[in-house]
């Protein structure tokens, strides 16, 4: 189905209007997935578009991701309204559901880290926007058991918080029973 996106300038533009509106930098796949909304999207085009906008400094890769310059936000703002509104609206759509994870991904942390004297320290980190909810230090005997508790925090921390909680709370009624 061909889309409204016809060549390489219209495919910058595009590129532009959603890199202003992710809240983090973002690896190529991922700006690939967001840029592929359209029909009309080529894919070698784009490549190309991606790597002339880091060389002209309206995108910045580091580390394998891509963030928006300010000459990236003044540039792309000046030519946003040449973007159909059916390609911003589903582009759109796309980075909300995108930024969500994004701010997620930013809020649940956890890490497997070797500790000299042996066997390894598992870190695990839950964040609100009002800064840090909850951290956790724990001990493992390997590195693949400590691979399993960041899995497990990653995928459900509210549940491994609130779990933590729950126990705290109980154990602080037992000790004011025993009193």
């Amino acid at each position: 189905m061909p889309g409204f996106i016809h060549d390489k300038l219209d495919i910058k533009f595009l590129i532009l209007y959603l890199m202003a509106r992710v809240v983090a930098p973002i690896d190529f796949p991922t700006l690939t997935d967001l840029t592929m909304c359209d029909g009309g999207v080529d894919y070698f085009e784009f490549a190309e578009a991606v790597n002339e906008l880091v060389e002209t400094g309206h995108l910045v890769l580091e580390d394998d991701r891509y963030a928006i310059t300010e000459k990236g936000r003044r540039d792309g703002a000046a030519c946003e309204s040449s973007l159909p509104y059916s390609v911003k609206r589903k582009a759109g759509l796309q980075v909300s559901k995108l930024n969500g994870a994004l701010r997620r991904n930013a809020q649940v942390r956890s890490q497997v880290l070797e500790r000299a004297e042996g066997g390894f320290t598992v870190e695990l980190a839950l964040d609100d926007d009002g800064g840090n909810l909850f951290s956790l230090s724990l001990f493992c005997a390997s590195r693949d058991q400590g691979e399993r508790l960041c899995s497990g925090f990653q995928a459900k921390p509210e549940r491994v918080y609130n779990e933590v909680l729950s126990a705290c709370l109980l154990y602080t009624s037992d000790a004011a029973d025993d009193k």
